[in-house]
């Protein structure tokens, strides 16, 4: 695989790993009903923007619902990276299961977040679909969670023969088993149309979309300050922790300034965005633009957003034996990052 599909990869990565971060952080320092909140709050603002356009673009118009709203999640999860199994009852009943490892939660990390969390996301997203598709009966029903040392995420979305009330659309049957898995009625999207480049930077664009809705909506639960400070955090975090990981993936070297620029111009390109580098006496520059972390987003939010995910890089950079300094600025429509040998 070439240098910037891994690029492309090690950005998918990372940014799973900051959602992760991030998540974990919210859970410990504010605690299992507000990161409950916060998941309702992303899963529902990702729905409301992705659910009925990808949707289609899927091919899955003029499918029973239920049997539509399965095949979606496979689908779309897939391309993300996620292993999800497709079981089909009947044109009214139709499962999903996710597979371990969960792509949520990486690890042992599954360990440290609160049930609150997954209750949150199927509220946001799975209990809306029926809505989003204009039929009132069509409902989820789980019968079994992450957290709570079952078999894993398992459900199936069941169209009722009467209108379901905002309660009845997400219910939980904890004792329900799924039928037996059948691989040839897996559904896979076509190879014509999803070559393998394309599923790359799907599953870069599907961690990215949840940064960029995630430190939004993160901000309408706990406040703006508190947003910067978890987010600007567990961004550091993040990048320190995971930049031996990004830098054999694109031939980093662990040294000074001069390297630390090529490692970031690297990733940067991974991301589809255009790095310049330059000096300027004993610093070296990077005039950086494209931005498709920010990309259509203005103002205070667009300003938010990029605190805290460059956050990520100086991580990165401090992660380096030598001490690096790092100075990141506005410049014209992108940023202008200035890397110093620290004093």
């Amino acid at each position: 695989m070439s240098g910037d599909f891994r690029a492309v990869e090690a950005q998918a990565e990372l940014h799973h790993q900051y959602l992760l971060g991030l998540e974990l952080m919210v859970s410990t320092r504010e605690g299992p009903d507000v990161v409950g909140d916060w998941m309702f709050r992303l899963f529902r603002a990702q729905h409301e923007e992705k659910f009925l356009s990808s949707f289609r673009k899927l091919g899955l118009d003029g499918l029973p619902d239920a049997v539509a709203c399965a095949k979606y999640h496979v689908l779309s999860n897939s391309m993300g990276g996620v292993r999800v199994e497709y079981l089909e009852e009947s044109d009214t009943k139709a499962w999903v299961r996710f597979r371990y490892p969960r792509w949520m939660y990486d690890g042992a990390a599954i360990c440290g977040v609160p049930v609150e969390a997954s209750r949150g996301f199927l509220r946001g997203w799975y209990g809306q679909n029926g809505v989003s598709l204009g039929n009132p009966r069509l409902g989820f029903v789980c019968v079994s969670e992450d957290m709570t040392g079952q078999f894993g995420l398992c459900g199936y979305f069941h169209e009722y023969e009467h209108d379901l009330s905002e309660d009845e659309r997400l219910v939980f049957a904890p004792d329900e088993r799924p039928p037996h898995f059948d691989p040839a009625k897996q559904p896979a999207p076509p190879d014509t149309e999803w070559s393998e480049e394309r599923l790359a930077r799907a599953n870069r664009n599907y961690a990215t979309e949840y940064i960029r809705n995630g430190i939004r909506e993160l901000a309408n639960v706990i406040g703006e300050a508190r947003t910067l400070e978890l987010g600007k955090l567990a961004a550091r975090l993040t990048g320190l922790q995971h930049y031996p990981r990004m830098a054999e993936a694109v031939g980093g070297v662990d040294g000074g300034p001069e390297e630390a620029a090529a490692f970031l111009a690297a990733m940067l390109a991974g991301m589809g965005d255009e790095v310049e580098a330059g000096r300027d006496g004993a610093a070296v520059t990077l005039r950086h633009t494209g931005l498709r972390i920010a990309r259509g987003i203005e103002g205070e939010e667009r300003e938010r957003l990029l605190a805290c995910w460059t956050e990520i890089w100086r991580g990165a950079v401090a992660s380096h034996r030598r001490f690096i300094d790092v100075a990141v600025a506005p410049h014209a429509d992108g940023l202008l990052w200035t890397l110093t040998e620290a004093a």
